[in-house]
């Protein structure tokens, strides 16, 4: 099997959103703009919720990738690269989650 990375997801999205093809679900949903991708992702977060309570694997593995899917769409449309979400995490991982949260309530 060929890996597939969030970075091939992030490309194949940013393709899909300026595509004028019609049978295209990416460009049908970056189309309606950023209230209707942000409301996919809550659908998608609850049913993942859902599927995680549900213990069934293979339901909360689609849900996954439906919600990680939608992410990035809303990723793309708000011209947020994945690389500095992973810098984020990187910059966010020098230090324990305690600390982390105890800085950012600081803030």
């Amino acid at each position: 099997m060929t890996q597939f990375s969030l970075k091939d997801l992030e490309a194949r999205v940013a393709r899909r959103a300026t595509a004028e093809d019609p049978a295209s679900y990416t460009a049908r949903l970056v189309a309606k703009g950023m209230p209707k991708v942000a409301q996919k992702l809550g659908e998608e977060a609850v049913e993942t919720v859902i599927a995680a309570l549900g213990q069934d694997k293979a339901a909360l593995t689609g849900e996954i990738a439906d919600l990680l899917y939608h992410l990035m769409v809303l990723m793309h449309l708000a011209d947020l690269p994945l690389a500095e979400v992973e810098a984020e995490l990187q910059r966010r991982t020098a230090q324990t989650g305690l600390e982390e949260k105890a800085q950012r309530g600081a803030d």
